[in-house]
């Protein structure tokens, strides 16, 4: 692969990653309510999702999913409504302040949730399908050997990705000492929640065109 591809490659991978999301709100949202650790779990929960993606498009699946109007319309509805459920479960919330996070090591389950909360927000924007659709036959050389051009693009947004998620836990558990004053619980879950229901419903405006 030669370096010049590479180097466009990871600018473009750049600009999805640094661009706030569904995904780093989240893993912001669990760092500041639950500490980095939670927003850590969460964030590679997400990062699972979104590889799992990358890998279906760069094979050429992406391109019969992204195809498909009934799965891209399932995808994008069930990520819509999963948002929507946070906000509401956030905008609801009647918390008047939060608990700072414990310092015991907590059960397997517990992360184990968060894992899966940010696998499903992941795993449920169609925009990732189509970014990676269209971004591959960009940079793919058919000459070359397929299998290390993966590697090469997959461990690439890989690092990227999961760094820029992190950055987003860690800037909300550094955070957390603000929002865990008393009263301030309440109007960081009204924000939380309005934001979650926005992004649900922008996202389902979306469409494969």
């Amino acid at each position: 692969m030669a370096l010049e591809v590479w180097i466009y490659y990871v600018l473009a991978v750049l600009v999805l990653t640094a661009s706030p999301g569904p995904s780093s709100l989240l893993c912001m949202t669990k760092g500041v309510s639950a500490g980095w650790k939670v927003g850590a779990y969460t964030a590679l929960g997400s990062l699972t999702a979104i590889t799992s993606i990358l890998t279906l498009s760069f094979t050429g699946l992406g391109v019969i999913i992204a195809s498909s109007e009934l799965f891209f319309n399932l995808v994008k509805w069930v990520g819509a409504g999963y948002l929507i459920y946070l906000g509401v479960k956030s905008f609801t919330s009647n918390n008047t302040q939060f608990d700072k996070p414990s310092p015991i090591i907590a059960e397997p389950s517990y992360f184990a949730s968060h894992f899966i909360s940010g696998f499903i927000v992941g795993a449920s924007n169609p925009k990732a399908i189509l970014f990676f659709t269209a971004l591959f036959p960009q940079f793919i050389n058919p000459s070359n050997g397929l299998f290390f051009q993966y590697v090469v693009f997959a461990v690439t947004f890989v690092v990227l990705e999961l760094s820029w998620l992190l950055f987003y836990a860690y800037l909300g558990s550094k955070s957390s000492n603000w929002v865990f004053a008393s009263g301030r619980a309440k109007m960081f879950n009204r924000l939380t929640g309005g934001v979650f229901i926005g992004a649900g419903a922008l996202l389902s405006t979306v469409n494969r065109s």
